[in-house]
């Protein structure tokens, strides 16, 4: 299955070290990702599913497990937990989120406020960076809230462009009691707050991480001027230039 992706996975910058582990991760978390929300399957098939990848992921703690399903996910997922030391309870709290995906879905349940959102990108985006900063060797809790800032931003900029394509599904994530003005400006401010991350992280990686926050920085400023409701605003060649320009004004 095909996707499109606004921000970097495993690019060129990526520490060549680094990019078994990072795509292993990547591709438990799109599996998980396609079983909550594509294709045509009734609810009760997707939980199941997500339980047995539960079960199958435990299963990764051992040395020698059997994986009946999704070994082509699996086997790679578990040699770098084993190598790397992952903290697998990372990934069980992407599993929680895209159980409560299928939930609130299902039932057609909107988030009353902006905390309850972040409650969920708290388990949905933000593992994501705290396992890329574990296999960077960077653990001091000032970099953890950056990168928790940064994927909550992230996961936050997602929404707002999508919305052409996830309330046709049933999917609604801009709060209740608020407006898309606000949230636009909250994941903006987050960014901000996050991006000094990016001097912890040395090397091309850094570099990578500039340009993921300068890619969500610009989704930002193209909402400002596309209306979401009807279309996804992406990226493109013409944009390249601009994130370059300020990745390299990013000051140290």
């Amino acid at each position: 299955m095909e996707h499109y992706e606004n921000f970097p996975v495993a690019s060129f910058l990526c520490p060549p070290d680094l990019r078994a582990p990072i795509m292993a991760i990547y591709r438990f978390a799109r599996t998980v990702d396609d079983i909550a929300d594509e294709g045509g399957a009734v609810v009760e098939q997707r939980l199941q599913d997500l339980a047995d990848i539960r079960q199958t992921l435990t299963q990764c703690s051992e040395q020698s497990p059997t994986f009946l399903r999704w070994p082509e996910i699996f086997k790679p997922l578990h040699q770098e937990i084993q190598r790397r030391d992952l903290p697998i309870h990372l990934l069980h709290h992407l599993l929680d989120a895209f159980e409560q995906d299928v939930r609130y879905t299902h039932a057609g349940r909107r988030y009353n406020n902006r905390q309850e959102l972040l409650n969920y990108c708290e388990r949905s985006a933000n593992p994501i960076g705290r396992l890329l900063l574990h296999l960077y060797k960077i653990s001091d809790a000032s970099a953890l809230q950056e990168s928790d800032c940064i994927c909550t931003a992230l996961q936050l900029i997602n929404f707002w462009q999508d919305l052409s394509v996830d309330i046709p599904r049933g999917r609604f994530y801009l709060p209740l009691d608020s407006n898309l003005k606000n949230e636009i400006e909250f994941a903006n401010q987050l960014m901000q707050q996050g991006q000094t991350l990016v001097h912890r992280v040395k090397g091309c990686a850094g570099w990578e991480l500039r340009a993921v926050v300068q890619g969500g920085l610009r989704i930002i400023d193209k909402i400002h001027f596309i209306d979401t409701h009807i279309m996804r605003p992406t990226l493109k060649t013409w944009d390249w230039p601009v994130l370059i320009w300020r990745c390299c004004l990013m000051k140290s």
